[in-house]
């Protein structure tokens, strides 16, 4: 039985202007996420010719199924990130997503210290807030490389990227607390608000 053939995955257009983070910087992430979509595709593809010849069980099709998380979650990752910058990083004061900031952390003060914190630790990877699905609770999360440590689930409210890529044409790789700090600017917290349920 021919394997059905997925309507590949389609890199959006960006075109944000953030204070604090350059043009250069930002065209250099562009490309990046551009190359998980592509490298997204194409180990669809391949996984999909392998399945289609009876192929599942070799080591080629296992190192493609293992790769497949960290482009695919690589390409979504810097959706949510792209898609929740673009404003003048002035936080709410009401709303779904600050009542429940101010039931777990007791201000939005505390909770962005403790997710700055998050993304200023040592290693590659990223900074999220998410929200449990069942009891509706936020939490900080750190993400390593792209594909380890999402808590099964749980929908991403806040996303950053701390890979040196997000930040180095800017700053020096021991510059990150500059870099969160111009993140922190730009949120567009009515895209995170959208995000609570």
């Amino acid at each position: 039985m021919p394997v059905t053939q997925v309507k590949p995955y389609e890199a959006k257009t960006y075109n944000l202007q953030l204070d604090g983070i350059s043009a250069e910087q930002l065209e250099q992430h562009y490309k990046l996420y551009q190359g998980y979509v592509t490298n997204t595709n194409t180990l669809n593809e391949k996984m999909a010719e392998l399945i289609e010849a009876g192929k599942m069980g070799t080591s080629e099709y296992m190192e493609l199924r293992r790769r497949f998380g960290f482009e695919y979650d690589g390409m979504r990752l810097h959706e949510y990130y792209f898609d929740n910058m673009g404003s003048n990083g002035q936080a709410l004061t009401s709303g779904k997503l600050v009542d429940r900031v101010n039931e777990i952390w007791g201000g939005m003060d505390k909770f962005i210290a403790d997710f700055k914190a998050t993304g200023a630790m040592r290693g590659i990877g990223w900074a999220v807030l998410y929200q449990d699905p069942t009891t509706g609770r936020l939490q900080n999360f750190w993400i390593t490389d792209h594909e380890y440590g999402h808590p099964a689930g749980f929908t991403p409210i806040l996303v950053m990227d701390v890979w040196e890529h997000a930040y180095c044409v800017d700053w020096k790789p021991t510059e990150r607390a500059k870099y969160i700090e111009a993140f922190m600017k730009n949120i567009n917290w009515q895209v995170v608000e959208s995000r609570v349920k």
